[in-house]
């Protein structure tokens, strides 16, 4: 059954990564392998709160390093199966989020309402890869140029572009974002609230995620 399993898993990848990078095709075919991946119970997993927010950046890496290495090694089937290179990422995240935790909670009281997740956060983990590249892409494109123009008053390097594109996963905390721009987080996370996450769920809705 395992080895029924690896090369089931095998043969997605080979067919995924048979299509161009940015073709309708490979995303159809990295959405098939996620599934599989998910259906065959072998990634790792534990009950922490941070733990869908690792998978999701696991989920990340999958998709920009299984056929071509763009964010990091590319992953080499010699070398293990599928699962085991997912499976030491996602630790390696997952043990990241901790060490922020802990640093955290150390030193500062979040704002409230920032424990809120993303309106995509709502769509079920298999679909959110093409979903995250998609509100990328919107983001990235701003083609009315509506979220450039949308930005903390006397600040329009604080503008909602910036934050959506930040807080995406692998998101940038309030606490790095306030001090790579010198702004209160408190401030950050507000105007994100009031401003971002609305034009966010917007689209979302319509394009049919919500």
């Amino acid at each position: 059954m395992h080895e029924e399993i690896e090369t089931q898993l095998s043969q997605l990848v080979a067919q995924a990564c048979q299509h161009p990078p940015d073709s309708l095709q490979r995303r159809q075919g990295l959405t098939k392998l996620i599934q599989a991946i998910i259906k065959s119970g072998k990634l790792w997993r534990e009950n922490t709160p941070y733990y869908e927010e690792a998978l999701q950046q696991t989920w990340l890496y999958l998709c920009r390093n299984i056929c071509e290495a763009n964010t990091g090694r590319k992953y080499d089937p010699s070398r293990g199966s599928v699962t085991t290179w997912l499976d030491g990422y996602l630790k390696r995240r997952l043990q990241d989020f901790w060490i922020e935790e802990q640093d955290q909670r150390n030193r500062y009281v979040s704002p409230k309402g920032d424990d809120k997740l993303n309106p995509i956060d709502n769509v079920p983990a298999p679909q959110r890869i093409p979903i995250l590249e998609e509100t990328k892409y919107w983001a990235e494109t701003d083609s009315d140029g509506e979220l450039r123009r949308t930005h903390i008053k006397g600040r329009p390097e604080l503008n909602c572009q910036m934050l959506i594109l930040r807080r995406l996963p692998p998101k940038s905390s309030w606490q790095e974002l306030a001090a790579e721009f010198n702004c209160p987080y408190q401030t950050l996370a507000n105007f994100y609230k009031r401003q971002c996450r609305p034009r966010l769920r917007k689209f979302g809705e319509s394009q049919g995620y919500l």
